[in-house]
């Protein structure tokens, strides 16, 4: 299983949200690059970044941070604000590995379904809920239909990489929702799917909860921890070793 270390970028900074709510930010770097090399330096390959302005605005608005980024040389998923293919493309050409639709696989699921057939594995669907429904737009809006209904309908559609947040937990760190990730687990397995865990991570005992978890369902590939990192609850090295062993 592997530990995404999270880099949230609001206003060009590194920050952390509680609940998804804009305006409860907390900043822990000025520059958000100096997180990653952090990262790096725990001895992570990987990194989830979510650029938050392009969330809430529906444009990408901090694609040169990202780029350097993945010039340190890790495998970047990249989330927020990508709602059209050349938007989707300019983050490929910034060296992100991985491109997280979140509102647009939401609003219009064939879109979601076309990316991930011309781009296979470099295409992941972000399903928010907020109470079991999913939420949109920087998870300001609700829809009617609930996270296991969509990731079902775009599982079934070829998407093959979902990472399901529990915007209850997240940021929180009171621990993730096992439940609910165990059912998306379920949900998606039939069809080949892997899924990245997110929200609320607050101690090693949750990495370890998740990581029994994937003995059981295999498809559990990775789980995001952010908040947890930052507020020194966890220790970056230390979780990589419980999820690697």
């Amino acid at each position: 299983m592997k530990i995404y270390p999270a880099v949230d970028i609001k206003d060009g900074k590194c920050v952390r949200l509680r609940k998804g709510l804009a305006n409860d930010s907390t900043v822990y770097f000025e520059n958000p690059v100096d997180a990653a090399r952090a990262f790096v330096d725990a001895g992570s390959d990987v990194i989830h970044v979510v650029d938050l302005d392009g969330a809430f605005e529906g444009a990408m608005r901090n694609l040169k941070t990202i780029q350097a980024i993945a010039e340190l040389g890790m495998f970047v998923e990249l989330g927020g604000g990508m709602r059209d293919e050349s938007s989707v493309r300019a983050a490929f050409d910034a060296g992100v590995s991985r491109a997280i639709i979140g509102t647009k696989a939401c609003t219009n699921p064939e879109f979601a379904e076309e990316l991930a057939q011309k781009y296979g594995e470099k295409i992941a669907v972000g399903v928010d809920a907020k109470g079991g429904k999913v939420a949109i737009k920087g998870w300001v809006e609700v829809a009617e239909y609930t996270a296991y209904e969509l990731a079902e309908r775009l599982a079934k559609g070829g998407v093959k990489t979902f990472i399901y947040t529990d915007i209850d937990t997240d940021g929180m760190l009171s621990g993730a929702n096992l439940p609910a990730q165990e059912k998306m687990l379920q949900t998606i397995a039939p069809f080949g799917s892997q899924l990245i865990a997110s929200g609320g991570v607050s101690a090693d005992k949750d990495i370890v909860d998740l990581k029994e978890l994937s003995l059981k369902y295999p498809n559990l590939h990775g789980a995001i921890v952010g908040k947890a990192i930052y507020e020194k609850r966890v220790d970056l090295k230390n979780i990589i070793k419980i999820a690697n062993a």
